[in-house]
């Protein structure tokens, strides 16, 4: 269970659901479109976002934004997520990107106003403390392809995907992704692998959860890591890859500097003089 996370989410069910804050009085009638649970037994550490909107391909509407930002703000406050994986419970489909029929009720104020909120969504999942992982087991368009792309790490099962004018060229460089882009190409799995917009690209199976299968391997192979070098890694990466390599060796430093006086530093040194598997505590 997640102890850190408040009374109203630990619910009896497998999946917990958060309610958005701004549609409480429809939280009861509803099915929620978040829902997230934390695994136990030798996969306690892993926790794992469920989108689930059927009706609409997991656009990105006001309440999935909504529940999502709360589910974020929850978990990355529980130091005992040591792995989030983002999956769909939708089959075929990982996020479909803008809710364009619930975008063209908006004004232009409205608007302006939602687009912030989802560059804002993406920035949070980007800056989630600890590793993220997209399971994209079905199309990731738009909005949905930078979802994945804020993630950490990318599997893609049978996947077809486009978008993102920042994080895009970012990953592929400037000259691929403004191809991608001026076209609207959209790609698969293998050729989303050999551009490196994955990090693995997986058959597909008969349950359509491919993806989520290897997402959840590359997860179990994370757990046993020292959770706060990882943490600290992570930063040292997304932070360095911001500045010149001289103010990227200088974050390293004070990256490592905050790992020496921690326990499981001493943990895995002992460990390895005693050459025995390392037990470690997160402190």
């Amino acid at each position: 269970m997640l102890r850190a996370l408040p009374r109203a989410l630990r619910l009896s069910r497998p999946w917990r659901s958060l309610g958005a804050r701004d549609c409480a009085s429809k939280a009861t009638t509803r099915t929620p479109e978040i829902q997230v649970q934390a695994l136990t037994g030798p996969d306690q550490g892993i926790t794992e976002i469920l989108m689930n909107r059927p009706q609409a391909r997991n656009a990105l509407g006001n309440v999935f934004v909504s529940e999502l930002l709360e589910a974020l703000t929850q978990l990355r406050e529980d130091q005992k997520v040591r792995v989030l994986i983002f999956r769909s419970g939708v089959k075929g489909v990982f996020c479909a990107g803008a809710d364009l029929k619930e975008r063209e009720r908006m004004t232009a104020e409205e608007v302006g106003f939602f687009v912030q909120r989802l560059r804002g969504l993406m920035s949070e999942i980007a800056a989630f403390p600890a590793p993220t992982i997209a399971a994209m087991d079905g199309f990731a368009l738009g909005g949905g392809l930078e979802l994945a792309l804020a993630c950490d790490l990318r599997i893609a099962g049978t996947w077809q995907g486009r978008g993102g004018t920042q994080r895009l060229p970012r990953c592929l460089g400037v000259a691929l992704a403004k191809e991608l882009i001026f076209t609207g190409r959209r790609l698969d799995g293998m050729q989303a692998q050999k551009l490196g917009l994955v990090n693995h690209a997986v058959a597909q199976n008969e349950e359509g959860n491919a993806a989520y299968q290897r997402a959840l391997a590359l997860a179990q192979e994370i757990l046993p890591q020292a959770p706060i070098a990882v943490r600290l890694g992570k930063v040292a990466i997304d932070r360095g890859m911001e500045v010149d390599i001289a103010s990227g060796m200088a974050i390293e430093h004070m990256c490592y500097a905050q790992n020496i006086p921690t326990q499981d530093r001493l943990e895995g040194m002992a460990a390895f003089r005693e050459k025995r598997p390392p037990k470690f505590v997160g402190k």
